[in-house]
């Protein structure tokens, strides 16, 4: 058991915090996670998610799925199709995301800036 009164106990490597942040805090969970604002068919998220793989995609929404933040119903249509959605836990996600994104869009031009000048700090 973790001791939490310790303050630094989320850095610690047996913190339940870490794989659940590897999991639905890398890029394509988060924007997967942003595309199903609506429910949303498997190609259709493909679709959208310029540069994502099917593979990649099969894998993270597998993850997300497991985690309990979408669900996976299957359509009964012919052939038969699959529709992803948010569930309420995903949903409570949704505004950090957002505050997420909206910062990332606020300074892109400030860190674009930074990352030039420390490349041709280092250059060799």
């Amino acid at each position: 058991m973790i001791e939490t009164t310790d303050p630094d106990w989320v850095f610690r490597v047996d913190c339940p915090s870490r794989p659940i942040l590897d999991q639905i805090a890398d890029k394509w969970s988060v924007m997967a996670m942003a595309v199903l604002e609506k429910p949303c068919r498997f190609n259709e998220i493909k679709r959208r998610l310029e540069g994502i793989t099917q593979r990649v995609l099969t894998q993270t929404l597998r993850r997300l799925e497991r985690n309990g933040m979408i669900e996976r119903r299957v359509l009964p249509t012919s052939p038969v199709g699959v529709e992803y959605s948010l569930t309420p836990l995903g949903r409570s996600l949704q505004e950090p995301f957002a505050h997420l994104y909206n910062w990332t869009v606020e300074h892109a031009d400030e860190i674009s800036a930074r990352q030039r000048d420390y490349d041709e700090r280092t250059a060799v």
